[in-house]
């Protein structure tokens, strides 16, 4: 089989992993004409994106999708019949040389199903990333899948040359991942987790102490997961309560969420149809509440423990809380304004910054790029204030919901 073939079925295969982001690395370049490639973000072949928003291109492949795991989820599982192929060590390495010369990439996400033993498997992926720092100097971004189990040697190196690890969890439910992935062992994952958590507080603790020494480089972006949603029964409370304890128990950077997808020749244990995109959307919406807005879990989902999907979930609180409104926003904290729907974590740094020097107004809404049609019935300005029982209307949620629209016949 030549390389352009096994592109073709390792990138596929490697499609439905979410978790290839590539934020939050340390800042390198070649510009000193020392190297090649570098961290700045640039355009190509899978599409993820930096703090600010800008584009970064990845070349995302397995080494091999040939495993001996049978996990029901998965498209490469051992009883799949699909086409299996497999990359050399040195095809990954050119690989990725040639597409960086060719401007298509900035850096590799590299996963591998499991071949011969977890051991076997991530020293095959570790050399990968070792040839491409070591023998060419490759200074762009690498992300490596984490074979749990793997010996805590090969970890240690691993962290050495990527920018990120991760180590996918799977199942928001032990319970879940015992049914379908039997081979698997959430204790074992969260051991291999807690590991890295470690290894990543050694090098932090390393950098900030004063030596002499150069620093231990240990994944400087930190470690994500991956978890499907919609396979099993877990509802959302579920699922954000797993990330939650994620967040809190290993410092993950991110819990990415990734809607069940049918496979061929799936097991009659799976749904036979994926659950709506929308309910993955809202999950990282509620994701980035708890990240960066100050909500816990109990505050996002009510009893019903499902995310409404016509109505993101900040919005959704305000409404279940509309004794905490109208908030006068020239007063509030910070706290309190980042829990008004419509207002982002950036536009309430800028009207904090504003008021420090002028009273803030209708007009200057637009300015500080806040949606005022979703701000306006929550909030006190010195030029306005809503009616209050505008706000106390039953159908104030019918403002918010997606206007219904005319299906067509396709003719």
């Amino acid at each position: 089989m030549d390389v352009q073939r096994k592109l073709e079925i390792l990138a596929d295969a490697a499609k439905y992993d979410a978790s290839c982001a590539s934020s939050g690395t340390e800042k390198r370049d070649s510009s000193d004409g020392k190297g090649m490639g570098s961290t700045a973000p640039g355009m190509g072949i899978c599409h993820s994106y930096a703090p600010d928003g800008r584009c970064i291109s990845l070349l995302k492949v397995l080494l091999t999708n040939a495993c001996n795991y049978n996990c029901l989820y998965c498209v490469n599982r051992a009883s799949s019949n699909v086409p299996r192929a497999r990359f050399t060590i040195d095809e990954v390495v050119k690989l990725t040389l040639d597409f960086y010369r060719r401007n298509y990439i900035e850096g590799l996400f590299l996963s591998s199903g499991i071949i011969r033993s977890p051991d076997y498997t991530m020293e095959q992926v570790v050399s990968v990333a070792r040839k491409l720092r070591e023998e060419h100097h490759f200074r762009g971004y690498i992300h490596l899948k984490t074979i749990p189990e793997a010996d805590d040697a090969l970890i240690a190196e691993a962290g050495k040359y990527a920018d990120r690890l991760s180590i996918n969890i799977e199942m928001p439910q032990e319970t879940s991942l015992q049914q379908f992935a039997p081979e698997k062992d959430v204790r074992a994952i969260r051991r291999t987790m807690g590991r890295l958590r470690l290894k990543l507080d050694e090098a932090e603790e390393d950098r900030n102490t004063k030596t002499k020494t150069k620093p231990q480089r240990f994944a400087p972006a930190g470690q994500s997961t991956q978890m499907i949603v919609g396979a099993d029964s877990a509802n959302d409370h579920t699922i954000l309560h797993t990330s939650a304890n994620l967040y809190g128990a290993y410092r993950l950077r991110r819990v990415y969420y990734s809607a069940f997808s049918p496979i061929p020749d799936a097991s009659r244990a799976l749904p036979l149809v994926q659950p709506p995109l929308l309910r993955e959307h809202r999950l990282y919406q509620a994701d980035w509440l708890m990240r960066f807005y100050g909500f816990d879990v109990a505050e996002i989902v009510d009893d019903s423990a499902m995310l409404p999907l016509d109505i993101d979930p900040k919005l959704a609180w305000a409404l279940r809380h509309r004794d905490r409104f109208p908030l006068d926003v020239n007063r509030a904290s910070r706290e309190e304004l980042l829990r008004v729907p419509g207002f982002g974590t950036k536009a309430v740094e800028r009207i904090i910054a504003a008021r420090r020097t002028t009273t803030i107004r209708l007009s200057d809404l637009a300015r500080l790029h806040v949606p005022r049609n979703k701000a306006l019935p929550f909030i006190v300005l010195s030029d306005h204030r809503p009616s209050p029982h505008r706000l106390e209307a039953a159908g104030l949620i019918e403002r918010f919901k997606p206007k219904a629209t005319q299906l067509g016949f396709g003719f």
